[in-house]
């Protein structure tokens, strides 16, 4: 319908997903540099026992809460010094969030273009990326993609396939208080990625 003495209008663009080209090698370099860019701290190991490692060595058995993701129980994440995981009960895995130290996930994908993480998770993975001061995450290379375009080319209904999508950029951050920047006020205060691959 048109008005009276007006052209009919043409119908919406054709949409258009076009995820950014790039080599994986640069993925992970854009990746590093992004999520440095953003306050987080980034590394690269060749391998989960080294991720392991990496890992326990940031924890160094302090109470630590792991999301129940089968990337971290092969990376032997799971089992580490002072490491709870596999909660059946919503209220226990809430009270071991809330006190625990370090918060520790996998992540489904990374976003090149903005140093992202992506987590299609369940309440246990969202408590552990949200509730303690510190969030490890731990991500295969594999996984890195370009943008958000290219994640919902894959994933075009999430909802179908998980409780939420959590987007991560960075440390939580705000500047809502007189202006000033504040880490940490709603969410973890310091963000390590460690890219595996």
């Amino acid at each position: 319908m048109t008005r009276e003495g007006t052209a009919p209008t043409e119908g919406p663009p054709e949409v258009r997903l076009r995820p950014v080209a790039v080599s994986p090698e640069a993925r992970v370099a854009m990746m590093l540099e992004r999520v440095e860019g953003v306050g987080g701290v980034a590394v690269r190991v060749a391998d989960l026992a080294l991720a392991r490692e990496y890992v326990a060595g940031l924890t160094q058995g302090m109470e630590t809460v792991a999301s129940n993701s089968e990337y971290l129980a092969a990376a032997g994440i799971s089992k580490l010094p002072g490491v709870r995981t596999g909660f059946t009960v919503e209220s226990d895995v809430r009270e071991a969030c809330a006190s625990a130290q370090f918060g520790i996930t996998s992540a489904d994908y990374g976003l090149v273009d903005t140093g992202t993480l992506v987590l299609l998770s369940s309440s246990e993975a969202r408590l552990a990326s949200l509730l303690p001061p510190i969030h490890i995450v731990v991500v295969p290379v594999t996984r890195l993609l370009g943008s958000l375009d290219e994640l919902f080319e894959r994933v075009p209904h999430p909802a179908d396939i998980a409780s939420s999508m959590v987007f991560v950029t960075g440390p939580s951050r705000t500047g809502d208080i007189e202006l000033q920047l504040v880490r940490g006020v709603h969410g973890p205060g310091d963000l390590y990625v460690v890219l595996v691959g």
